[in-house]
């Protein structure tokens, strides 16, 4: 019979549960400001904010129902979707925004870049091949 180590101990404990995710990164991120915010602040408002904050991450990452956890983190990442080139680099997403124009198909849904400055083009879907306008 072997003897189980400490980190064998805890990886085994950890398995099959949830970790982190985008959402329980958010949501660590969210009470790490709030906490900050708490200091200068003082007020027990905020301190039971961050506290549930930490609490509900922390059930996030133990959890093993990963199908709900699943669930909720694509729900979350399609709604920050659109903002998370913005969080992720600023720099880069200003000189995306300012060099090129990005539209939706009116088929598929895919999103489409085209160069800005060009005028009334003719843009075709490179996932499904449809043409459409676009003002760039």
């Amino acid at each position: 019979m072997e003897k189980k180590g400490f980190d064998q101990k805890v990886a085994s404990w950890f398995r099959g549960r949830n970790g982190t995710d985008e959402l329980s990164t958010c949501v660590i991120v969210v009470a790490f400001i709030v906490v900050i915010a708490n200091i200068f602040l003082r007020s027990l408002v905020l301190t039971v904010i961050a506290t549930a904050l930490i609490v509900y991450a922390l059930f996030r990452m133990m959890s093993k129902n990963l199908e709900a956890r699943e669930n909720e983190n694509g729900v979350f990442t399609e709604f920050i979707g659109p903002v998370r080139p913005w969080l992720r680099n600023p720099a880069q997403a200003m000189g995306e925004a300012r060099a090129y124009k990005h539209f939706k198909c009116p088929e598929c849904g895919q999103r489409v870049r085209v160069p800005r400055g060009k005028g009334k083009i003719r843009v075709r879907c490179p996932q499904c091949q449809t043409k459409f306008d676009a003002r760039s």
